[in-house]
């Protein structure tokens, strides 16, 4: 069966929301790069809501040349959204029906890992339903100390148990923690 990886960029005091405008922390030495590459290599499906649907369908498309790009451009992305009706990004597919059971589908289909940036509605209801098998954590060395709870990491929700399987500490000071979900 196929795994679902989630990689999400997080603040040291939980804000999630809009980390492209977060200060940088500067050089990573392209380890943060060669980390994101590798895993959008190692899948072969895109699944995100619409927000984040929004915010990647005007970028990835202009650009090109690196595997990383060429690979998020040509592979299957399916966008969660009841209202999104005609996506203009290749190879996309609206789930406009209940999630869970077309995200339980894909996982069932032969294939590669299918990756998740970000976390919001959709990723709670993965959580809920116990489809999301890997959280990736990259805990950025900053407090944004803005934003309401809608920013922020916290969702109401049951308990989820996480196994910690990995830390990588980039020279940045981003550490990237990644958790199996139980």
């Amino acid at each position: 069966m196929r795994r679902i990886i989630n990689s999400t960029y997080v603040s040291a005091d939980g804000v999630i929301e809009k980390p492209h405008l977060w200060p940088s922390s500067g050089s990573s030495g392209g380890a943060a790069d060669k980390i994101q590459t590798d895993l959008l290599l190692s899948c072969d499906a895109l699944i995100m809501g619409r927000r984040t649907y929004e915010g990647f369908a005007p970028v990835w498309p202009t650009r090109s040349g690196d595997p990383a790009s060429d690979h998020i451009n040509a592979m299957d992305k399916y966008v969660v959204s009841s209202t999104l009706t005609d996506p203009e990004w290749t190879n996309t597919t609206v789930i406009a029906d209940d999630p869970i059971v077309a995200i339980e589908a894909m996982k069932a289909k032969p294939g590669k890992n299918i990756v998740q940036y970000g976390i919001g509605r959709l990723t709670h209801s993965l959580l809920d339903h116990g489809l999301l098998d890997e959280l990736r954590l990259w805990v950025h060395p900053l407090l944004v100390r803005s934003g309401g709870a809608q920013d922020l990491l916290y969702r109401d929700g049951r308990l989820t148990q996480l196994t910690l399987e990995d830390v990588t500490r980039l020279d940045n000071g981003i550490v990237i923690l990644s958790y199996q979900v139980q």
